[in-house]
């Protein structure tokens, strides 16, 4: 069952944690982040909860603001409040190297969080990370007539391939959005790095994977591609390949 942790506002963030056994307290635990709309209970963040349980290591999982089972509204959260989540979390509940594994979104943040912490990173995984998606996803391909409509009336309606109700946008996520871009800076990391991304993406383009290669300073950065992948990357062969990119920071592959 999750927990909530309460800040200093009062408000409430769901998580879910679970503790390291000794045999593996020395070890990198994991912390999953996810996407834009999802919450700690999906595919992937169970997936993760799995192979946490059978190696015995730590792992922490949450809902960001206006997610899930915490406090507030989807539409009222922006990219710097969900990068203070994230932080806030991780350092009051987690100790020591993690490994970040990051969707979509979380992607994003799990970059964000690595530039703030760099000294507890043991390793990333991102799964078709989506960093800087408000600029070069929503914004740049706007003509200047949806732009001004966007910016009066304080949002932008888009599809949903998922639902039948429409994702907003809020032209507060925009801005704000443009003060955590990671994708025009080097981005000074020295670990491990797994960039995962299906070349059927229709969301998040998979060359997006070559763009944070590209900034990422570590030579120890793959990019994993799936022809046959989209957004999602949670079939069975998508998701024992997260877990082969676990095994192989960790060491467990040899």
């Amino acid at each position: 069952m999750p927990e909530f942790f309460i800040l200093p506002d009062g408000s409430k963030r769901a998580y879910m944690r679970q503790l390291a056994s000794n045999q593996q307290a020395e070890k990198p635990a994991i912390i999953f982040l996810a996407g834009h709309g999802s919450d700690m209970l999906g595919t992937k963040a169970e997936l993760l909860a799995d192979y946490a349980q059978k190696h015995g290591l730590g792992y922490l999982r949450f809902d960001y603001f206006g997610h899930g089972q915490s406090d507030g509204a989807l539409n009222d959260g922006t990219i710097s409040r969900w990068v203070e989540d994230s932080l806030l979390m991780m350092d009051a509940l987690s100790s020591g190297p993690q490994i970040m594994v990051g969707s979509s979104l979380g992607g994003w943040l799990m970059l964000r969080v690595s530039q703030k912490r760099a000294n507890r990173i043991a390793g990333l995984v991102g799964i078709a990370a989506a960093p800087d998606f408000t600029e070069h996803l929503i914004w740049q391909t706007l003509d200047d007539d949806t732009k001004a409509k966007m910016a009066s009336e304080g949002f932008l309606a888009v599809e949903n391939p998922y639902s039948d109700e429409d994702v907003i946008y809020t032209y507060d996520l925009v801005v704000d959005g443009r003060k955590n871009l990671v994708l025009d800076s080097q981005i000074a990391l020295d670990v491990p790095v797994f960039l995962h991304h299906g070349m059927c993406d229709e969301e998040v383009p998979y060359q997006t994977a070559f763009d944070i290669a590209a900034c990422l300073t570590s030579t120890q950065t793959r990019i994993i591609l799936d022809k046959t992948a989209g957004h999602r990357y949670s079939e069975p062969a998508q998701l024992n390949a997260i877990i082969s990119s676990l095994d192989q920071i960790y060491g467990w592959d040899s």
